[in-house]
């Protein structure tokens, strides 16, 4: 389990013994991801390409889990995984190494991993995908059992909370069944295919306490130019509207108060945006649970997506509170930083602890393990 900062519950003293064991709880495709940095440039066709180095990690829906498991939350993910290495590989790397509850995931017999390859190289990446959708499981035979369980989420565990991912005239029963025992519902949604960009046609965002499209997305859904319009706009169908502006940051309306909110984003040196996102909502799930102000949250989820583009890969580059704390002691240690910035971040004093390590943190980049 990650264990960077011991003892770091963002939860803490919002907890009592009737509270579902579950913070989160998500469904989706778990890929293993190969990553390859070093490159200068992207591959030229008919040549071979070196780079200088290589990681792999559990990708897909595994990014989201991995980054809220680091964040402290207890976090249940549902998910098929082959019955091959690579599967193996990221059923122990979630559940041994970061802690994830995998008790509602099952194993697929004869179905490989989905696999991306992804090379980073200026500032971006280039990913090739391959994968099959996963079979359906199926109860055991008579007298038999499987080796890990089977069930899939048309019924949730009792969560805190749930992430999903809208698509436009598909509804999963698993959310309005989350929603009705009790879990806010945080969704984000991937570009529209089908080019009709039809609000009505995400059926689930009736069930959604949040929604947190990129401004692209918020504005073609809400017919408008301006993203902090159509973060208004979007906030009369769904409590909490969250569009995210890239490099200028992040703006959100709460229907319920009419409160909106601002945070401008971190200028850093992006070397892979892979995952980005879903460290942004990860921090932004953590901070509503925590019931922090919603520019603290916005701040935070900010500073966790701004930590992760530091680093190559999705799941690889999720910050933990160790990043966190080494980063907030570094700002404050800088002379030439602005009062009203640092007084932004105030909020984490309270929450961090003094860093054991300076800033920026290298963590390890895995690879499929090694013989013993």
């Amino acid at each position: 389990m990650n264990a960077d900062i011991p003892g770091i519950d963002p939860l803490d003293g919002l907890r009592a013994p009737q509270d579902p064991d579950c913070d989160v709880f998500l469904t989706g495709t778990v890929f293993l991801d190969i990553i390859f940095t070093g490159l200068d440039s992207a591959p030229v066709r008919g040549t071979e390409s070196w780079a200088r180095g290589m990681g792999s990690s559990p990708g897909g829906v595994a990014n989201m889990a991995t980054a809220l498991a680091r964040l402290g939350l207890h976090t249940s993910l549902a998910a098929a995984f082959g019955d091959d290495h690579y599967g193996e590989y990221c059923w122990d790397a979630l559940e041994q190494g970061e802690g994830i509850d995998l008790s509602m995931s099952h194993t697929v017999r004869g179905w490989h991993s989905p696999v991306t390859v992804s090379m980073a190289y200026e500032g971006e990446r280039t990913m090739v995908s391959h994968g099959h959708e996963a079979p359906v499981p199926t109860a055991p035979p008579p007298g038999g059992a499987p080796q890990r369980p089977t069930a899939f989420p048309q019924c949730p565990p009792r969560a805190r909370a749930a992430v999903a991912s809208l698509v436009p005239g598909r509804s999963e029963p698993w959310v309005a069944e989350a929603a009705r025992r009790g879990a806010m519902v945080f969704a984000d949604v991937g570009w529209d295919e089908t080019g009709r960009w039809d609000l009505a046609g995400l059926t689930d965002l009736a069930h959604c306490q949040a929604f947190l499209p990129n401004a692209e997305e918020a504005m073609r859904y809400t017919r408008t130019d301006c993203p902090r319009a159509a973060a208004h706009a979007l906030a009369e169908h769904v409590p909490l509207a969250v569009v995210t502006l890239g490099a200028e940051g992040a703006y959100a309306v709460d229907a319920a108060t009419g409160t909106a909110a601002e945070v401008p984003a971190i200028e850093v040196e992006a070397l892979d945006p892979t995952g980005a996102g879903d460290v942004f909502v990860a921090g932004f799930v953590t901070g509503t649970l925590a019931n922090w102000p919603l520019a603290d949250r916005l701040a935070f989820a900010g500073l966790t997506a701004a930590l992760s583009v530091q680093e190559f890969g999705g799941s690889l580059s999720a910050p933990g509170w160790a990043e966190i704390a080494a980063w907030w002691q570094q700002v404050r240690t800088c002379a030439d930083q602005d009062p009203a910035a640092l007084q932004r971040y105030a909020f984490l004093q309270d929450l961090l602890p003094a860093a054991a390590r300076s800033w920026p943190l290298r963590r390890a980049v895995p690879t499929i393990g090694f013989r013993p």
